[in-house]
Parts: structure tokens; sequence; C-alpha cells
């Protein structure tokens, strides 16, 4: 009897251990399998399987039916990004040639003896087929960076170059308008696409410019902190008042004393667009009446360590 009851202890705790340790495989490769398909999602190359209808197996289901879902979702949203691609490219290639033919024939109307009034109305179809140009360019800049058509190439050097060829660029505008723009010395690196931040860069040299009168001045210059390099255009031009400056680097908008102007009020969220896909920011500061500064914050991953080994 002793006997017996033993054995059907010893039977109980075999047949406890072989279950535990089943079940324990079994946990196990349910996890195993789990991972994997957390993998393939990861990679972009989930694919659904059958399961059985155990417990485990169906928390597996449901997690294959989420990952398939948000599988078809990337697939979708990639289409759409096609589509918008295609389109830009198609509005891109579309309007170049009728906006062409309107500068050019806007220019040929100026050339013609024309009375006064006639003068001026080719005048004014010049600067509206400008705009529209500028318009145009701007927003299909905007639209390739906003749906990662294009991307940053960023790399470490120095910003003195490309900021030389900034002002270079934006310097005749300024002599005409009788304007002094001054770019001060710097040996600051920092890490940034040198094509991108040199629109960024010329965007709020062209603000500054625009909003600077006769007679006035615009400086660019740069100061290096340890993690960003911060490049300040700096003019002396009818400032912002305070609650302007938080809604200044929005989609078209545009301050009310500058309504009248040249612009379409893109160019300020272009430059918000290019420093955050780089890893960096822009602010403002300013006054009514007093100037503005724009301040482009670039990282300057690496550009530290460099600066040290070339010092040295």
């Amino acid at each position: 009897m002793g006997v017996t009851v033993v054995l059907c202890a010893v039977s109980a705790v075999l047949g406890a251990l072989a279950g535990g340790l089943w079940f324990r495989r079994r946990e196990k490769r349910t996890l195993q399998s789990l991972d994997g398909m957390l993998d393939q999602a990861i990679c972009g190359e989930f694919s659904p399987t059958k399961f059985d209808e155990s417990l485990f197996s169906a928390v597996e289901s449901r997690l294959a039916d989420y990952l398939e879902a948000s599988a078809v979702s990337a697939r979708n949203l990639q289409a759409e990004k096609d589509a918008i691609k295609t389109l830009i490219g198609d509005i891109s290639h579309q309007t170049k040639t009728p906006i062409a033919n309107l500068l050019l024939y806007a220019q040929l109307l100026g050339e013609q003896p024309l009375p006064p009034q006639g003068r001026d109305c080719a005048a004014a179809l010049e600067r509206q087929a400008e705009k529209l140009k500028t318009l145009i360019e701007a927003l299909v800049k905007t639209s390739r960076l906003e749906n990662g058509i294009l991307t940053f190439q960023p790399v470490v050097g120095p910003l003195a170059p490309m900021l030389e060829q900034a002002v270079a660029g934006l310097q005749p505008k300024a002599d005409r308008k009788g304007i002094t723009l001054t770019l001060l010395p710097t040996q600051a690196q920092a890490r940034f696409d040198p094509k991108w931040t040199e629109e960024a860069v010329c965007n709020l040299l062209d603000n500054g410019v625009k909003y600077t009168p006769t007679g006035g001045a615009v400086t660019v210059s740069v100061t290096a902190y340890e993690l960003f390099c911060r490049i300040d255009v700096t003019d002396t031009g009818m400032g912002l008042a305070e609650e302007e400056q938080a809604k200044v680097f929005q989609r078209f908008y545009r301050a009310p004393a500058a309504r009248d102007g040249e612009g379409v009020g893109i160019g300020l969220y272009l430059v918000r667009q290019i420093a955050a896909g780089q890893g960096g920011y822009v602010k403002v500061s300013s006054q009514r009446g007093r100037g503005s500064t724009f301040s482009l914050f670039l990282p300057r991953e690496g550009a530290a360590a460099s600066e040290r080994i070339f010092r040295n």
C-alpha cells in the first residue's frame, strides 16, 4: 500500500514536471514566433500565417491581424506618397513653360512704345508672373520636403563658404535698395546639408532685405556652442510685434504691416522645415520698429572635435 502511494506521488510529480516543461517549451515557441513577427514588421516584410485556436495562438493571431493592418497602411501610405510625388512632378513640369512665356511676353510688351498706363500694366503683369513663379517653386519645394520626397544629406563642414554664397546671391538686391549687407568672419563648423541650408539662409536674407528700408543694414553672424551653431540674420527693418512672432513661421502667414509688399508668406515656413529636417530649429527675436534677428540653429555632431583637431 505504501509503495503504491509513493509510486502515485512520483508519477504525479513527473507528470507535473513534464506538463511544466511542455508548457515552457510552448511558451518559448510562442514568444519566439511573436518576436519573429515583430522583426518582420520592422523590416517591412511581414506576411500572415495560420495559427491554431489555443490561447497563446489566439494572441499570435491578434498580433498578426494588427501587423497585417499596419503593413497594409504602410503600403497605402507609400502609394499616396508616390502619387503625390508624381503630382508634384507634373505640376512643376507643366507650369514651367507657361510661366516662362508670361515673363517673356511681359518683358517684350514692356519694351514696346506704350503709353504710360500701358507700361504700368506691363510692369504689373511681369511682377505678378514673377510672384507666381516664386509661389510655385516654393510650394513644390515645401511639398517635397513634407512628403519625404527630398531628403537631407548633412555633413560636418565649415559654415563660411555656404554663407558667402548666400550673401553673394542677395548682394545685388541689397545694393539696388541701398542696404548694407555684411557677413562677419567665422571659422565655425556644423553638421548640415550645404544646398538646403543655403536655401534657408537665402530666405532669411531675402526677408531681411525685403523689410529693411533704404539706408538700413542686414548682418550675418555665427556663434558656436557645444551642441549647436547659431546663424543670426539681423536687420534694421520694421520688426515684429510680440503676438506676430509665434505665427511668422506658419505657412502663408504674413504680418499685417507686410501684406501689401512682395512675397507669398512661405519663405520662413520653408526655413523651419529645413531646420527641423536637419535636427535644428529656428527662432526670432524682434521689437516693432527696431528690427529683427532670425536665428537658425544647426547641430554640431562631430564639428567641435574636428575644430579642436584643426586648432591643434
